[in-house]
């Protein structure tokens, strides 16, 4: 049975960029081990829902919580703590450091974290081979397929065991099959895992793989069916 407390919830959020209204009163809740998908046209809203909730923008009204304490009002330094603890983060093209390897890249967050480089490398191969990407540890992400580089995306989103992953179009840039590998391997390690994830994507093929779906529209958020 889901957890009638949200791990993470947006209340009547509105932000704009200039004179766009992104969002105009938006809610959304997720809850610990769900998978939420956001859907909705380009320029919904939907990039921006997810970096309010992310703790990368603040909103300008409304409220964002996570695990019971407001987020939105945190100072700068703890946000930055949570992104390296609580809080992964994969974009549409994965974002990984070009200059470093698919290992070095992967094991970042951990050294960030306070891991010896060591540490950190063994358990970024680890991920990458959870995710199908063993054997390409020493390739820099443009040497790697795309498919390759979002699963290694993923692993660096996912090593250093957060709560929540935040996954913004993250097959956008990939073909089917491509797609289907990576948003296999980020449900079975999220299941796994116990992690939640909030999905932003506009392939109904992709939401499917949620466990709930809601629709942004103009600003604000409309609940669909249960999809899984």
């Amino acid at each position: 049975m889901t957890n009638p407390v949200p791990l993470l919830a947006a209340r009547d959020l509105t932000k704009a960029h200039g004179r766009t209204e992104a969002l105009r009163g938006a809610s959304a809740e997720l809850h610990a081990g769900e998978i939420l998908a956001v859907t909705g046209a380009s320029g919904s809203g939907k990039s921006t829902l997810l970096h309010c909730l992310a703790g990368l923008v603040r909103p300008d009204e409304g409220t964002v919580t996570y695990d019971g304490a407001r987020l939105d009002t945190l100072p700068e330094k703890r946000l930055s703590e949570l992104r390296r603890t609580d809080f992964g983060v994969v974009f549409q093209f994965g974002q990984l450091i070009p200059e470093l390897t698919a290992l070095d890249n992967v094991a970042l967050p951990l050294m960030l974290a306070g891991s010896t480089r060591g540490e950190a490398q063994e358990r970024a191969g680890e991920w990458l081979e959870r995710f199908g990407v063993r054997g390409q540890e020493a390739q820099r992400p443009g040497e790697l397929s795309g498919g390759q580089a979002q699963r290694a995306a993923l692993a660096r989103a996912l090593v250093t065991g957060p709560k929540v992953v935040f996954a913004d179009e993250p097959t956008g840039a990939l073909d089917s099959l491509a797609s289907e590998q990576v948003m296999t391997a980020l449900v079975h390690t999220a299941r796994e895992a116990g992690t939640a994830v909030l999905l932003i994507t506009h392939d109904a093929q992709v939401a499917a793989y949620a466990d709930r779906e809601v629709r942004l529209s103009d600003g604000t958020v409309t609940p669909l069916e249960v999809t899984a």
